[in-house]
């Protein structure tokens, strides 16, 4: 691999080929850097999505709770995405916690089932997180269409035999 330019192409490509929405994020889940996946989910350009903190950029729906935006609400204190950060910045790595997201999507409210990941690290003397959002919420609904029972498996039926 090439010096420092290879290095970064190849790790751009990696970064690009995740399906999962990954996000490099600071303290205040401001993004410093995101991949493809993301930015397609987001549809917004890079310059409307770098430096601002998540729940803006998702849309969250308890970011425009608060004229502050992301962080400010009363929810954020409970918020899955805003405290997994958290704990990665105290040096914990959260992996694949399930929360329910709701976001806002052309004026109507959107539900999101989603595992979060939070894993901490150090560039260039900068402590970060990266965010991983896998959205599950294709999963959730077949549990809601077909109920499975979670010790024995089987499939309970329309007259409630399993």
């Amino acid at each position: 691999m090439a010096a420092d330019g290879g290095q970064k192409d190849f790790l751009r490509a990696v970064l690009d080929a995740n399906p999962n929405f990954m996000f490099v994020v600071d303290e205040d889940v401001r993004i410093i850097e995101f991949n493809r996946a993301a930015g397609q989910f987001l549809s917004a350009g890079r310059d409307q999505v770098l430096r601002q903190r998540g729940g803006d950029v998702l849309h969250c729906l308890h970011s425009t709770e608060s004229p502050e935006g992301c962080g400010h609400a009363p929810y954020c204190q409970t918020c899955v995405v805003r405290n997994s950060v958290k704990e990665a910045f105290r040096g914990q790595e959260v992996i694949r916690r399930k929360t329910r997201l709701e976001l806002l999507s052309n004026g109507a409210n959107k539900e999101v089932f989603a595992l979060i990941t939070a894993s901490p690290f150090h560039y260039e003397e900068k402590q970060l997180a990266l965010l991983v959002i896998e959205d599950i919420s294709e999963l959730e609904e077949m549990r809601r269409i077909i109920p499975i029972c979670a010790k024995c498996k089987k499939i309970r039926n329309d007259e409630q035999y399993w």
